[in-house]
């Protein structure tokens, strides 16, 4: 698909949602080459019509593994083991192209250093803005020290983040295995280099660590309480449950993953009794006052491209209220990341990442998987008429 450059676009649709929590009927959106220059409510001309389509910011998914894929032998490949450095980069794009055509326009990479070759050519290739941690932290055994320099290593490699894994898999149990002292070194490290740090964490002991360490998001969390859940909102601490795709890929894949590392018939039991447990977390979580919860999928193979459905879980099963849950895949993600003054929003100034959808999401949230139009920075990149 070619991609068209805008340079002075009016688009006008049925309603506008502004990833802020405010919607707009019959207006248009104004775009100057990259940027937004303003919400039009009543336009002198249109250039684009997306007649009764929601027109809303770009989603900002901020957990995904962009790299990890089905190999041509049809197995999980998190690290391009046995493939050559070209395959693993070609099966790495077409995870990327997928995303964006989902509708998703920003991603973090939590992360492996293909992450990187996405990333640079991001700008100049259908492909989600991608931030990335290049490689996660998760030797327990490593001292304090140690964990300082692999930090300062990850920044020098080009890291936007730092990924640590602050306790087993949910597939192990989730129990802690980082010490509070590494935790404070991990992330205390980070945010002198500038840097945020998200905490790969599932129980009360390591999430508290991590937020005494002051670092900036937790993943996860299949089995925290509501003292952590409290304790997280007082500090600020931002939260990304991933509570549905993930599962779910990994159960309709399960041939693809199984018998690999600990992909067991063992490790797939503990992730069925994880489920509904993420789910009374997230309904904990959305009545805890001040708790920021944003949207991230932890997408692996199999689920690039379907970001989305876990936002449609979200309100369907979890509860969420549908504007809230757009808000925390737009503006509040990107705050997260720690752009919020630049994505997020259809405001002026913000970089002119668009998604159209077939239907009303406030009403029915399936539209989210009926995505249109996708524009990022400006550049069309699917348009459905």
């Amino acid at each position: 698909m070619s991609i068209l450059a805008a340079a002075a676009l009016v688009i006008h649709a049925a309603r506008i949602l502004d990833g802020r929590g405010h919607e707009v009927r019959d207006a248009a959106v104004v775009v100057n080459e990259s940027k937004i220059v303003r919400i039009d409510p009543h336009p002198a001309h249109i250039d684009i019509d997306l007649g009764d389509r929601t027109l809303m910011p770009g989603g900002i998914d901020t957990h995904v593994h962009i790299g990890w894929h089905f190999d041509k032998n049809g197995r999980s490949n998190d690290d391009g083991t046995g493939e050559s450095a070209d395959e693993y980069a070609m099966f790495a794009a077409e995870n990327a192209y997928k995303t964006l055509l989902g509708g998703v326009t920003t991603v973090q990479s939590l992360g492996a250093p293909i992450d990187k070759t996405i990333r640079d050519f991001s700008g100049r290739l259908p492909f989600p803005r991608v931030l990335t941690a290049v490689e996660p932290i998760t030797d327990s055994k490593l001292t304090p020290d140690q964990i300082r320099e692999a930090v300062r290593k990850r920044a020098a490699e080009g890291a936007d983040v730092i990924k640590i894994f602050a306790s087993q898999s949910i597939r192990n149990g989730g129990a802690p295995t980082m010490s509070q002292e590494q935790m404070d070194a991990a992330c205390g490290e980070a945010k002198k280099l500038g840097l945020r740090t998200a905490v790969h964490a599932h129980g009360p002991e390591s999430v508290k660590r991590s937020v005494m360490a002051g670092c900036t998001s937790i993943e996860h969390g299949a089995l925290l309480d509501q003292a952590t859940l409290d304790l997280m909102a007082e500090h600020a601490i931002f939260f990304d449950p991933n509570i549905d795709l993930v599962f779910r890929n990994y159960f309709e894949n399960k041939s693809h993953f199984l018998g690999i590392g600990n992909y067991t018939e063992e490790g797939f039991a503990q992730m069925a009794k994880a489920v509904p447990k993420t789910l009374n977390v997230f309904q904990m979580g959305l009545k805890t006052k001040g708790l920021k919860m944003v949207f991230g999928t932890d997408a692996v193979a199999g689920s690039h491209g379907r970001n989305f459905q876990e936002l449609v879980y979200r309100v369907q099963k979890g509860g969420q209220d549908p504007m809230q849950a757009i808000v925390s895949a737009t503006s509040l993600a990107a705050e997260s990341l720690g752009l919020g003054a630049s994505i997020g929003s259809i405001a002026p100034g913000y970089e002119a990442d668009l998604i159209a959808l077939d239907g009303d999401p406030l009403r029915d949230i399936t539209a989210l998987e009926r995505v249109a139009f996708v524009m990022k920075s400006g550049r069309i990149v699917r348009w459905t008429k």
